[in-house]
């Protein structure tokens, strides 16, 4: 066993010794970041979690410690014990926190050599993800990805800080548990003791937490692993966390004030960041007519206005006939658009076409009128109104786009979010936080032929339109809520339901029968029977929610182990087949 180890002892993470330790000994660990070799004398980045230090070998020091020096190579694992001095006039380095001092060595142990690594590690390279995936325990070496599990770690404390300080109980609930449907696939576990049966793993613990409040755990939560056979994107994973969390007796209200306190005692705890409550809200028709999204970026402008009252009967037949069918014509404004060449307005074309717009047409908006492809077919009264509804100045650009209501949100929705990129439009660590509200209950699916949840079918709905549900569906709205930060969702909840003869009504409008409502949420209905409060929560995506505080580009970047956009692990090659007797002891067989 190392002597370091035994007796000596670390003092202080490399990160830590700082201008206040000058003429102290201290005792280091860690890896070699890099190492220079000047005249003789050798100079060692040493790395650990909290950061670097630069180590000075001397042979006037220490002969003995300097010749060992010589064979430190990359990441090799080092012990060092030294004397904390500041940096010669003129050497400091602004950019480290330890950037004032040094430790010159006179004591060290080569804890344990390395291979060269299939990457370097100081962040100055492309690395493809699936290498950094493979090796992801080098990856995770990284500075910048261990600042961001260390942030991940205090944003979780913080939660907990918060909310215990607040009355709730954290109570874990299980993973294995019973295949519902609504949402995404279930990821199904099979049985060995119950033959021909599954377990599925939990999607969220909505079920389990909601018989809490039943329970009288009247302030409950948990920070929990949930799980998703779904298609991923850069801010999806199969296996993710949630901050779960539910109350009784409370309103929609109460939850709002509550959570928006949380997330700000979150900035101040780990970020330094105060946030100015409360947070403004948007109905989820506003959104979409505005911002074409129900998770709308407020931190630019380029707001969605709709046209199709001007254009209906305009002599651009293309319009004109598409807003006899019922479709819209909508627009949004680039002021002072000088910026965009002709290329980027024809390239703005194919950008939408992948949202299922059939085109775009534009405007240059100049002092005799537009320059544009399709200003000789309005009239200057049209032109006119157009200009004042927009709000349109010289040297402002106009897109149009026509189509159905549902294409036209989701074309200019997010045209909106590349233009505010392409053009520099967002500031800096800017955070523009937004509640959504007085979403539908339930939505079309033209797949299915039916109505479904919008969120799942334990919402309550607004309770005045309760006649609606069997007359007009489309029409009742959910007592429920979202948190939108930066155009992300990264908190949804509602009011539930709390009352038999509603939840029963509500699976009857999603086309469930009336034994398949009892197999599968029988417990429930029973349950509800026994004197279920008011009640209603929330939960937050937390490797959403760290990776817009740390600046990623994706939850990946902020999970230690993530899965690949195939769900895959490419370190331990999951999934993978098991043994013909794993399979014959649960009476499973592969079908090819």
């Amino acid at each position: 066993m190392s002597d370091f180890i035994t007796i000596k002892k670390r003092t202080h993470y490399c990160g830590d010794v700082n201008g206040a330790h000058i003429g102290e000994e201290v005792v280091l660990m860690g890896w070699t970041h890099r190492r220079r070799d000047h005249g003789g004398v050798v100079f060692v980045d040493l790395r650990d979690r909290e950061g670097i230090v630069q180590v000075v070998f001397n042979p006037e020091i220490s002969a003995s410690c300097h010749e060992e020096a010589q064979r430190i190579r990359s990441e090799y694992v080092l012990a060092v014990k030294g004397l904390v001095r500041r940096r010669p006039a003129g050497m400091e380095n602004p950019d480290l926190k330890t950037g004032e001092i040094e430790v010159l060595a006179h004591d060290l142990e080569i804890l344990n050599e390395a291979k060269t690594p299939p990457f370097v590690l100081d962040g100055t390279a492309e690395i493809s993800e699936n290498v950094r995936l493979k090796y992801r325990y080098l990856d995770l070496r990284r500075p910048e990805l261990q600042k961001n599990l260390i942030l991940r770690s205090r944003v979780a404390a913080a939660t907990r800080d918060y909310l215990q300080r607040a009355g709730f109980i954290e109570v874990e609930t299980p993973f294995l548990t019973k295949s519902t449907p609504e949402g995404a696939r279930d990821y199904l576990v099979p049985s060995r003791v119950n033959q021909g049966q599954f377990y599925a793993l939990p999607q969220s613990p909505q079920i389990f937490k909601q018989l809490l409040m039943i329970s009288g755990f009247d302030r409950y939560f948990q920070i929990v692993k949930c799980f998703r056979d779904e298609d991923l994107r850069a801010d999806r994973q199969p296996e993710f966390t949630q901050i779960d969390v539910e109350m009784s007796f409370i309103t929609e209200e109460d939850i709002i004030r509550i959570m928006e306190g949380m997330i700000a005692h979150i900035f101040k705890t780990c970020l330094g960041r105060e946030l100015p409550l409360p947070f403004p809200r948007i109905s989820y028709r506003e959104a979409m007519d505005r911002f074409g999204k129900d998770n709308p970026d407020l931190r630019f402008g380029l707001e969605i206005r709709e046209l199709t009252d001007i254009l209906q009967g305009s002599g651009f037949k293309l319009f004109a006939e598409i807003a006899a069918g019922g479709g819209v014509i909508s627009a949004i404004r680039v002021a002072d658009g000088k910026g965009l060449s002709r290329k980027d307005l024809d390239d703005f074309k194919d950008y939408v076409a992948q949202y299922g717009a059939g085109g775009l047409a534009w405007a240059r908006v100049v002092p005799d009128g537009w320059t544009s492809p399709i200003y000789k077919f309005l009239t200057p009264g049209e032109v006119g109104a157009i200009n004042e509804r927009m709000e349109a100045r010289e040297g402002d650009v106009l897109l149009f786009v026509a189509d159905s209501p549902n294409v036209v949100r989701d074309a200019l929705g997010n045209l909106r979010s590349h233009l505010a990129k392409k053009l520099g439009l967002i500031a800096p660590g800017a955070m523009a936080f937004t509640w959504v509200t007085d979403f539908p209950l339930f939505e079309y699916s033209e797949t299915e032929k039916r109505f479904v949840s919008t969120h799942h079918p334990f919402t309550s709905p607004v309770l005045e339109e309760l006649p609606l549900i069997e007359t007009d569906p489309g029409k009742v709205h959910a007592r429920a809520y979202d948190l939108v930060l930066n155009g992300s969702e990264i908190g949804g909840g509602s009011i539930r339901i709390h009352r038999k003869d509603v939840q029963t009504q509500i699976f009857k409008a999603l086309g469930m029968g009336d034994e398949e409502v009892s197999s599968k949420f029988g417990f429930l209905l029973d349950a509800l029977e026994y004197g279920t409060p008011p009640h209603g929560g929330i939960a937050f995506g937390l490797d959403r929610l760290v990776m817009l505080m740390a600046g990623a580009e994706s939850i990946r970047d902020v999970i230690a182990f993530p899965k690949t956009q195939k769900a895959t692990c490419v370190l331990t090659d999951a999934p993978s087949p098991v043994s013909v007797e794993q399979l014959m002891e649960l009476s499973l067989k592969i079908v090819t």
